[in-house]
């Protein structure tokens, strides 16, 4: 049996369930502290503005270390890594944990930010590694629940955990995980991938993350300021040039920080094209649905984050049993029962009305992260299967900066679709109620006009989320057409045992 079989059937599982424990803490960590927002305001006595920079500032964080991931995976040992990137989430957690002031607790969420921007591309380029073509879909689908379920759950757990106790114990509930985990990691982790004597670029650096960072924060901003704010769209235009110029300065490297030359494989690109409008129609669903239960239904928060939780759990049970299937029959097929789904889905989205049940809510929900999970991971590895071995970090990294990008911008667009057609619609209403309004009911009491007021605000809001979830059902029509063009990738052989021959070494030492 030659040597690359043996690797075949004996990957490092050990190592990969300790970096899927730090991924998804991180993972977690990210949606977690949304909920808790109002109460932090209360207790630092700090404004919406000020708070809201303990989401955007971890994101920024993260935009701006995920692109520069590719240079520290190949430049630096898995191990030293991610016991790094664990110190730090660890650190910034425990920070976060006894912060007296509101400036340690965005500082600490900074310190944490930058532990976790590392995980998830160390994780995924571990995993394209470790397993070989033929058995990634299984591999790559069990690294989905780390993806996919984090995020989904944490609305949820969080809602309980600030009904029940202090903000803080979002943070004290993560920290004995992340110990454990970095303890783990010092005792049990070796090195799988390759390490080259690569240098880092400090200006490709510097408009990295003058790029990124400023495309992030415009777009994430926009929902809230609007777009005619002078900091929306001038870190926007000064995000995009610093982004243009970055992509141009890589082209010309021989050793580019990030490789955008992996845009000449079609597959790589497909799924690249596929998964940004994928993400944009996930957070249709995320931010309109707490909207439209909370404000316009007045549910409260705890059975909002309910209403989710079976479609989490499905995308979770869901992940391993879609990698199988992707194994046997490709990406096609799964991308496109998937897409089917989830564009029928976001049109009855479209149609809910003021007395839609509950019940109702959650089945349709539920069903849409059904059809969701057989898209994303097979999309993305049948993607990542067409690159050589060398060019997993830079896939991975631009995988995962893209979801970011596209997250923010998707968000940011739907929240404008439905402002302008709720204030429209309001406007509508408002006039058809004065022109058809009984004489009398002129007389009505403050009220009562106050009541009717309310009325026209809720019914112009849903109207609003309406549309927004049928611009939603469009966007995912787009990603249904272009998952036609999918082909199954097969390496060829004699790459295949190429890549394989250079990691054998590292991968034995891994798995002994």
């Amino acid at each position: 049996m030659s040597k690359t079989n043996s690797i075949q059937k004996k990957p490092p599982y050990g190592m990969i369930f300790i970096l899927f424990i730090g991924a998804f803490v991180a993972i977690l960590n990210e949606t977690l502290l949304n909920v808790a927002l109002p109460s932090i305001m209360v207790e630092f006595d700090v404004n919406a503005t000020a708070v809201q920079w303990l989401s955007t500032g971890y994101m920024l964080i993260n935009g701006i270390l995920i692109p520069a991931s590719a240079f520290f995976i190949q430049r630096f040992s898995d191990r030293k890594l991610f016991i790094t990137a664990m110190s730090l989430f660890t650190v910034g957690t425990f920070l976060a944990s006894i912060a007296p002031v509101f400036g340690v607790l965005l500082v600490a969420r900074m310190v944490q930010a930058s532990g976790s921007a590392i995980m998830m591309p160390l994780l995924m380029n571990v995993m394209l590694t470790a397993f070989p073509v033929e058995k990634r879909g299984a591999a790559m689908g069990t690294f989905g629940l780390v993806m996919i379920t984090a995020p989904a759950i944490g609305p949820t757990l969080s809602g309980w955990l600030i009904e029940n106790y202090s903000w803080r114990m979002l943070f004290d509930i993560v920290l004995p995980i992340a110990v454990l985990t970095l303890v783990l990691s010092i005792f049990k982790l070796k090195d799988v991938t390759a390490r080259r004597a690569i240098k880092l670029d400090i200006f490709s650096l510097i408009l990295s993350s003058i790029g990124f960072g400023g495309l992030l924060y415009g777009f994430s901003s926009a929902g809230d300021k609007g777009w005619d704010n002078l900091y929306v769209y001038s870190t926007i235009i000064v995000g995009a040039l610093a982004l243009i110029t970055f992509i141009l300065r890589q082209l010309r490297m021989e050793d580019p920080m990030l490789e955008f030359r992996i845009y000449k494989y079609p597959m790589f690109a497909l799924s690249s094209a596929i998964s940004i409008v994928i993400a944009v129609a996930l957070f249709s669903a995320m931010i309109l649905m707490p909207i439209y239960v909370q404000t316009i239904r007045g549910i409260s928060p705890m059975d909002s984050g309910l209403l989710m939780l079976p479609g989490a759990i499905v995308m979770g049970v869901m992940s391993p049993i879609t990698g199988k299937l992707f194994d046997k029959y490709g990406a096609k097929t799964l991308a496109l029962i998937g897409l089917t789904i989830t564009v029928v889905t976001s049109y009855y989205f479209s149609k809910i009305s003021m007395e839609t049940a509950y019940s109702s809510l959650v089945l349709l929900y539920t069903f849409r992260m059904f059809g969701m999970s057989m898209v994303m991971m097979p999309v993305i590895t049948n993607g990542l299967n067409q690159l050589p071995a060398k060019e997993y970090p830079h896939g991975t990294a631009m995988n995962n900066t893209l979801q970011q990008i596209s997250g923010a911008i998707g968000s940011a667009l739907l929240i404008t679709v439905m402002n302008k057609r709720t204030e429209t619609s309001a406007e509508d209403l408002a006039a058809d109620l004065m022109a058809n309004m009984d004489p009398s009911a002129a007389q009505a009491t403050p009220e009562a006009t106050a009541e009717m007021q309310q009325q026209i605000l809720n019914q112009a809001m849903l109207d609003g989320i309406n549309f927004t979830f049928l611009i939603s059902t469009l966007i995912a029509g787009v990603a249904l057409i272009l998952a036609f063009f999918i082909k199954r990738v097969k390496t060829n052989n004699e790459e295949k045992k190429k890549d394989e021959e250079a990691i054998v070494g590292t991968l034995q030492n891994a798995t002994e």
